[in-house]
């Protein structure tokens, strides 16, 4: 099953995404990477690390960011990868907590990372202004 690692600059709107999608998809495996090691607002690359590592599976691991430089910290953390894990790693921009929501969805059902990446862009291109 694909992996989610949620990364954002509060380590509460992560734990609670991650809360929020186990209970609509618990089969799930997702990681909150939220906050900096010592509580203070940011991004933590080491945190994402971990993330990336407890979710890890032969599927895949999609990183969802909640803004910019989360998606810096996503790509420095992806570096530290071997390169087998590296390739089968994605960074997905998409709405924080929908894509969420959708990702660990689909993940739950099987789907593929490139499946459910694709359910994502449509979401974003079907958004209403």
């Amino acid at each position: 099953m694909v992996g989610i690692v949620l990364v954002s600059h509060s380590q509460k709107l992560a734990v609670d995404l991650k809360e929020l999608a186990n209970e609509m998809a618990s089969r799930c495996k997702v990681a909150a990477a939220g906050g900096t090691d010592d509580g203070r607002f940011g991004t933590d690359v080491k945190k994402i690390v971990d993330g990336i590592n407890d979710v890890y599976s032969k599927d895949g691991v999609l990183i969802l960011f909640d803004m910019g430089s989360a998606y810096t910290s996503a790509q420095m953390a992806v570096d530290f990868m071997d390169e087998d894990k590296m390739r089968n790693i994605e960074i997905v921009d998409t709405a924080f907590a929908e894509g969420t929501l959708t990702a660990a969805v689909e993940a739950s059902i099987g789907k593929s990372k490139d499946e459910i990446v694709n359910s994502l862009k449509t979401m974003a291109l079907n958004k209403i202004p």
